[in-house]
């Protein structure tokens, strides 16, 4: 899960992130302590605390005093949207500035990105059919 380059405690942020939009961290539902990802991760706590630090500033959750931390309400939403913009901004404007080049008209995309679904769907059912 680690990944070179790339702060660990952003590394952490997100991997929490993952599982509030995934689901398997239900709004409301306790959230890992410090502690608990420090020991996980095999990390400092420190740098796991900047990690929480950084989902409490975004909202995405709260302390309970004495308690712990908690999803907050609303946050997989919050989460989705943030990475809808993200993935616009990372991939889709990207594709549609070398569409332009290429002379692409919307349903030319649209019918490219739908074959390649379909395709992939193909190969995914093919794979779990062995």
């Amino acid at each position: 899960m680690i990944e070179e380059g790339r702060a660990l405690f952003l590394q952490i942020a997100e991997s929490v992130e993952d599982s509030i939009v995934d689901g398997s961290l239900p709004e409301e539902g306790q959230a890992p302590s410090t502690n608990e990802l420090a020991a996980f991760y095999r990390i400092n706590p420190a740098t796991a605390a900047k990690g929480v630090a950084v989902l409490v500033d975004k909202g995405v959750i709260y302390k309970r005093r004495g308690i712990g931390m908690f999803v907050a309400e609303g946050a997989r939403e919050r989460l989705l949207a943030e990475r809808r913009t993200a993935f616009a901004d990372r991939f889709v404007e990207p594709l549609l500035g070398e569409a332009r080049k290429l002379g692409l008209a919307p349903d030319d995309i649209s019918r490219l990105i739908q074959e390649r679904f379909a395709r992939a769907d193909a190969a995914s059912t093919e794979g779990t059919t062995r």
